[in-house]
């Protein structure tokens, strides 16, 4: 089967959530049919984990010409010129399309969509984010799947409750409800919309009734998440990892920090804490200096040893959408994890077996406590996340289910009656 593949981003490297999800569907599909890639480069994702967007952009496209059949990359002209995104708000706030779906305009793009269609008669077209929709016309009436890494209208309006920020919180808000509109008027027209969970699909079928949906979970590449026996655990170490230019990274990054690390001290005065992620705020660079137990890190291009290292792998986000591929990851690292049960939203975990849950920091207190406290009770917890993964969530297995998926839809379509 031929599936022309639109993406917002260059799917690689696998180093951080959107990337990986992109990274190892684009990868499982190739290794059944023939894919052919047409992506948006995002020069502020390549920056933390090259020298340059350059150098990242020429090794991107030497792996993906290894996977796809063809592929062709373009900038996003909103983005090339001075100031930008904000002079794209400020449009996007006088009426018509929300910024979401204005952020990826290109006649180049729209160009190349429709020449591409046109050479290559794909089975199937894939377009990787809500923000590509107002290229569907052009790929004619054929087959066409929507991958949703988020409900990006729910992801919006929850931010919007959250933000202290009136004027955020009104831009969000207002933003969330109109994106909200084009789901609803664009999700129904694709043969599949694909999420990363039943919650998610639920929240989608609340927005656009009638939408096709079908689970596609985030998968983990269990050869590379695998924990290293040769590695010892500190049993005083505790980690979270993310990119802290992301809000909800940063707003957990925050409540680290500001309202539990001072309770940690006091409670487990050797306890200490690694921070991994890129553009750390300065806020947690001066606790560092201040307390060399608090370990910021920035960007770090292999976390494996890092994980391995700790003892319990913290995670309290409390926003966002989609699923957390950083817990994923630390399950199949065998981590004893203690998330918000945000963080954990449409992963299918067990609490007290796979994860531990806990809201208010007097909790995070309890649990990191008992889970430092007693080494057997971290093995145990684990190993079911792990085991957990391995049936679940592999590249493997997630692969296997898109694959049918994408024939099914090819299959059902009027067109092959």
């Amino acid at each position: 089967m031929r599936i022309l593949w639109l993406s917002h981003l260059v799917p690689y490297p696998p180093k951080s959530g959107a990337l990986m999800r992109a990274h190892h569907l684009l990868r499982e599909t190739a290794r059944r049919h023939e894919v052919h890639l047409l992506a948006f480069h995002q020069p502020d994702l390549m920056a933390p984990l090259f020298d340059s967007p350059e150098e990242g952009l020429a090794e991107a496209h030497e792996a993906l010409n290894r996977i796809c059949a063809s592929l062709e990359v373009f900038d996003i002209p909103s983005e090339q010129l001075r100031r930008g995104r904000a002079r794209l708000a400020l449009r996007s706030l006088a009426g018509g399309a929300p910024y979401t779906i204005r952020w990826l305009h290109s006649p180049a793009f729209r160009r190349a969509v429709r020449e591409w269609t046109a050479r290559i008669e794909p089975d199937l077209v894939h377009f990787d984010t809500i923000s590509l929709v107002p290229y569907q016309n052009e790929v004619g009436s054929r087959p066409s799947v929507l991958d949703h890494h988020n409900i990006e209208s729910h992801l919006l309006l929850r931010r919007a409750s959250r933000d202290f920020n009136p004027l955020r919180r009104a831009y969000f808000w207002q933003e969330g409800k109109r994106l909200a509109s084009w789901e609803k008027s664009w999700c129904g027209r694709f043969s599949l919309n694909l999420t990363c969970s039943d919650l998610d699909a639920k929240r989608l079928e609340r927005v656009c009734p009638g939408a096709r949906t079908a689970v596609v979970p985030n998968p983990v590449d269990l050869d590379y998440f695998r924990p290293d026996p040769a590695r010892r655990e500190d049993p005083q170490c505790l980690i979270f990892v993310g990119t802290l230019s992301w809000d909800p990274n940063r707003d957990a990054a925050d409540f680290i920090a500001g309202q539990l690390w001072p309770r940690l001290r006091r409670a487990l005065p050797e306890v200490r804490m690694d921070v991994i992620g890129a553009h750390p705020p300065r806020r947690l660079l001066e606790l560092s200096r201040r307390d060399l137990a608090f370990r910021v890190h920035g960007f770090v291009d292999d976390i494996r040893p890092a994980l391995d290292a700790a003892a319990v792998y913290l995670c309290p986000i409390r926003d966002g959408g989609g699923t957390k591929l950083k817990i994923l990851d630390a399950f199949a690292m065998r981590k004893a994890v203690v998330a918000h049960p945000v963080a954990c939203e449409g992963i299918a975990v067990t609490e007290r077996r796979d994860v531990r849950f806990a809201r208010t920091p007097e909790e995070w207190v309890a649990e990191i406590r008992r889970l430092l406290a007693d080494p057997a009770l971290r093995r145990a917890q684990g190993e079911a996340a792990r085991d957990l993964v391995e049936r679940r969530y592999s590249t493997e297995v997630v692969g296997r289910e898109l694959s049918e998926l994408y024939e099914r839809c090819v299959v059902e379509h009027p067109s092959a009656a």
